[in-house]
């Protein structure tokens, strides 16, 4: 197998477990893997890992409902609300400098980060 194949199949192994196993995380994991080792600009590398989470999400999101662990109330309230704020995100993101979405995304992570400490 080709050493660069297999480094994207490692690092979205790795991205899917951390999806699945933290409800989310696997793009913090991608779009660096994305901007740093396979060398796409931060706009291709936001838009590729958000095309990778989807099909995370929806083995995930399989194994939750099979399991009863989804409230649907809630979760069609949000997915309304999350798909406007990330169609407004991603309309955004084209008019953004990509040093200060770099910014932006490092002062999230650490945000985050600290958070969860």
């Amino acid at each position: 197998m080709e050493k660069g194949k297999l480094k994207i199949i490692i690092i979205s192994f790795c991205a899917g477990i951390i999806s699945g196993f933290f409800s989310s995380g696997g793009g913090m994991l991608l779009v660096p893997f994305f901007t740093h080792i396979l060398k796409l600009d931060e706009v291709k590398a936001r838009g590729t890992s958000v095309f990778c989470i989807v099909f995370f999400v929806v083995a995930s999101s399989i194994f939750y409902i099979k399991n009863k662990y989804v409230d649907y109330n809630i979760g069609i309230k949000c997915a309304v609300g999350g798909i406007v704020g990330a169609f407004i995100g991603s309309k955004l993101l084209m008019k953004i400098d990509k040093k200060l979405l770099k910014i932006m995304f490092i002062i999230f992570l650490l945000y985050s980060g600290i958070r969860i400490l």
